[in-house]
């Protein structure tokens, strides 16, 4: 059985270290799947805001999304990335230990 994942990559140092994670996940052969969504600094270039919807729609759709660290822009009225999430996503846990992949669970987001 495979389960997809959504993956945000991150801003800074984030790409790097989302790298090396995704490698130790696929060295435990999982069954993972992933499907890069734009959230941070990348999506504010491509599409304006911090969050798209199609992102947030990508992790409804997967129950589960893993997460670099975001930037947030200096001298401009956002609230952090991470926060915003947070917020969306109210009805779901923020993170999730290894297990939950064992078995189907509400939506989740795994901070790295």
């Amino acid at each position: 059985m495979s389960q997809t994942v959504a993956v945000i990559k991150g801003d800074g140092i984030g790409p790097e270290i989302m790298d090396a994670t995704l490698q130790v996940l696929d060295a435990l052969e999982c069954g993972l799947n992933y499907e890069f969504i734009d959230a941070g600094l990348v999506a504010l270039e491509k599409h304006g805001t911090l969050i798209p919807q199609a992102s947030l729609d990508a992790i409804e759709k997967h129950g589960i999304a893993l997460k670099g660290p975001l930037t947030t822009p200096i001298g401009k009225a956002f609230h952090p990335s991470t926060c915003s999430y947070a917020a969306i996503l109210t009805s779901m846990p923020t993170c999730a230990p290894p297990s939950a992949f064992r078995a189907p669970a509400p939506a989740t987001m795994i901070s790295t």
